[in-house]
């Protein structure tokens, strides 16, 4: 699915959202300099692979948290954990280096990859905001949504502490 797309589905599946625009972000920094209404609420994400390559992870946090892989790894009993390369990126999720994001899942045709999210998410407004599918705009759902949707696509979904 690409950004339309993901728009059209959240319209047909009569999910609430709101779409900020703003120019091509590749990283947290980048989008530090960009208007944003829930800035509390913005995820960052890592596309992580074991080094089998059996296993891939989708990591989300609140965008100011560092993700320790060594630590994931201990309290979640992986393998030792890479970034997965861009043609991973690519052929599972669909996406670009800096537009990774947990609707990217909905592209997971093979449902191979597992998602964590911070329970931070889970508080507060309870809102999360990410890419859809592409990294000129920001999409906001409330958090137990975007965690319906990951389910309902069947792709298996933890809310840890990260």
């Amino acid at each position: 699915m690409n950004k339309q797309e993901i728009y059209n589905y959240l319209k047909e599946q009569n999910i609430w959202h709101e779409v900020t625009e703003h120019k091509a972000v590749f990283n947290m920094e980048e989008l530090a300099e960009v208007d944003i209404p829930y800035p509390e609420a913005d995820a960052k994400n890592l596309f992580v692979r074991d080094d089998k390559k059996r296993n891939y992870y989708l990591i989300t946090v609140k965008g100011d948290k560092k993700v320790d892989l060594k630590e994931f790894r201990k309290k979640n009993n992986t393998r030792p954990l890479r970034f997965a390369s861009e043609n991973d990126l690519m052929d599972i999720l669909g996406l670009i280096p800096g537009a990774v994001t947990p609707l990217g899942i909905l592209n997971d045709e093979e449902r191979k990859v597992q998602v964590f999210l911070d329970r931070e998410f889970l508080e507060g407004r309870k809102l999360i905001g990410v890419h859809p599918n592409e990294n000129t705009a920001t999409v906001w759902l409330k958090t137990e949504d975007l965690l319906d949707i990951i389910k309902e696509h069947g792709n298996p979904v933890q809310v840890l502490e990260l």
